[in-house]
């Protein structure tokens, strides 16, 4: 695909993205996930997931994040920029007339108070749909379900934020592996 082409394609599909998604970047990750990766195949599922994954590991907007590291990734320096650019205009662009609209409006308008309301319970939705779809490719042993539930319960139940808990699943991770690989060596030696 000519990088013209593939750099409008990105454009597009983040600018949709921003555009028709509420309640923050893990809302946007199907619309972007199905078009960078079913749509377009401009990437593989598994490299879609570590793209989220690292976005959601730095500090920052999810979306933007996820957005230059796809970008980067699909289209170099000019994707990250144009990725990070289409997704982040409409908010932009929205906030602007959402300030001047809700500068006019009654702040305790009950057709502005609705909106709000199914708006959020449509983006929670989204974000589930997206955790499902994720934990499907993400989720493939023992280990990676108890390292998935017991960092749902720290971030849930006992309020802590989510950057330690992912650092110490992280780390919980690579003290496996390095276990488990010594054992499988070892097997295999006998």
């Amino acid at each position: 695909m000519k990088r013209i082409k593939k750099t409008a394609i990105l454009f597009w599909i983040f600018l949709q993205a921003g555009t028709f998604t509420f309640a923050g970047g893990l809302a946007m990750l199907p619309l972007i996930q199905k078009g960078v990766v079913d749509k377009y195949k401009l990437m593989d599922e598994e490299t879609f997931s570590e793209q989220v994954a690292l976005s959601q590991t730095l500090p920052g907007m999810i979306a933007l994040n996820c957005a230059i590291f796809v970008g980067k990734t699909c289209g170099g320096v000019l994707g990250a920029i144009v990725t990070g650019v289409a997704v982040v205009l409409p908010a932009f662009l929205a906030m602007l007339a959402a300030v001047s609209l809700l500068n006019i409006l009654p702040k305790d308008n009950p057709r502005v108070i609705g909106a709000f309301r199914g708006i959020r319970a449509a983006s929670a939705a989204l974000i589930l749909a997206v955790g499902i779809k994720l934990s499907k490719k993400s989720i493939k042993s023992l280990f990676t379900l108890g390292i998935a539930l017991i960092a749902i319960a720290l971030i849930i139940f006992v309020k802590i934020s989510v950057f330690p808990v992912v650092i110490a699943a992280g780390v919980a991770g690579i003290v496996y592996f390095i276990f488990y690989e010594k054992k499988q060596i070892k097997e295999n030696i006998k």
